[in-house]
């Protein structure tokens, strides 16, 4: 009996709202395709950030000692019109960083070739069709730092684009 009565709770609504006028179309096969598809996509959590593999990366590394390299590190409150051709900027530096740790054998280093592939295919995904203006930086415009701050500079970018 109780089985009855929760069917019943659930079809009267489920008749309402195909009766209702913002519903009409799920009364067509097509329709209720349309419903399902919709229904079943993914959805990704709020809030989450899509760099956030690569900001939990960044973050161990930034305290390396043993990767001493001089970047072209981006200024973090660049314009916002430039901010894809920055963050594409640090991602081409990561590759000077992945050679250094090469070369010198690093502890981080693949932490480093993590941020460089999460971070390329990120970009891949959300491929945008940005134009370079006139008032965007070349890579090798900006000035060459430490290490230390360029992880500054790209844990700033990554959390601004995150926003």
């Amino acid at each position: 009996q109780k089985t009855h009565l929760k069917s019943v709770c659930v079809q009267y609504p489920l008749c309402w709202l195909l009766n209702s006028h913002g519903f009409c179309l799920l009364k067509s096969g097509m329709g209720l395709i349309i419903f399902f598809l919709c229904a079943y996509v993914p959805k990704t959590e709020a809030g989450q950030c899509k760099w956030a593999e690569v900001l939990s990366d960044l973050e161990r590394i930034e305290t390396s000692k043993d990767i001493d390299v001089s970047l072209y590190t981006a200024n973090a409150d660049e314009d916002e019109e430039c901010q894809e051709l920055v963050i594409r900027c640090f991602f081409l530096e990561t590759e000077v960083i992945i050679q250094e740790c090469r070369i010198k054998n690093c502890s981080k280093t693949q932490d480093v070739l993590n941020i460089w592939k999460n971070g390329n295919e990120n970009l891949e995904k959300n491929k945008l069709t940005s134009t370079k203006s006139e008032k965007c930086k070349e890579c090798e415009e900006y000035e060459e730092k430490n290490f230390t701050e360029f992880v500054k500079n790209f844990v700033k970018v990554m959390q601004r684009d995150c926003k």
